[in-house]
């Protein structure tokens, strides 16, 4: 069951990812990311928007480097490779990666970030009660085992696919260039403490 749920969710965030560049053109993903960004002006201030925008800026000049496109600042120079072969393959690699499908591929990725720094910005509000909400779990477990309680199976299995739930949910919710209020980043990280604790607290513990 637990398998189910992250595999179904994985292959729906691949469907996701290649499909909505298809369907979208990149303006439309970066007119959200502004969006977002006024909604958070006006939530959080203007320092704490900056803040998030400068950590996504930071992680996209960071991932620069992993990119697969190649660049042509790592292309070899003329006198190592044919001048003829090396127009030819600037051109394919400009039709290739310089289209509408991969600038949306980068806007969406962009626009993902964006909402995962943004989530990032609630962690140290929280930080506290999702901790507290764990200890209570385990806790909870060694004083049942204690006890000679049984520990429910379902309830574990139920516990822990609702939090795989939540967290591919909420990773299919970054790609989507649809209006996030900012609350729903801060009720992630709690809601899947909850789910969590309820499934530390169902595990098996012998005694």
């Amino acid at each position: 069951m637990i398998r189910l749920t992250a595999i179904a969710s994985l292959t729906l965030l691949l469907v996701l990812v290649l499909y909505l560049p298809a369907a979208m053109p990149p303006e439309r993903f970066v007119a959200q990311l502004r969006s977002e960004q006024l909604m958070n002006e006006r939530f959080w201030g203007q320092p704490h928007a900056l803040r998030i925008l400068n950590r996504m800026l930071d992680l996209q000049a960071g991932m620069a480097g992993v990119n697969p496109v190649p660049s042509g600042a790592n292309a070899p120079s003329p006198d190592q490779v044919h001048a003829a072969v090396a127009d030819e393959m600037g051109r394919v690699n400009q039709r290739l990666f310089q289209n509408v499908y991969f600038r949306s591929i980068d806007a969406l990725l962009a626009l993902a970030t964006y909402r995962f720094c943004a989530l990032l910005e609630w962690l140290p509000a929280l930080w506290l009660i999702v901790a507290a909400l764990f200890a209570d779990g385990l806790l909870t477990r060694v004083i049942r085992s204690m006890e000679f309680k049984q520990h429910n199976p379902e309830v574990f299995a139920l516990h822990a696919c609702a939090a795989i739930a939540v967290v591919c949910g909420t990773v299919l919710a970054f790609v989507l260039p649809i209006p996030i209020d900012p609350m729903v980043w801060g009720s992630v990280p709690l809601v899947v403490a909850i789910f969590v604790r309820g499934s530390t607290a169902s595990y098996h513990r012998r005694p």
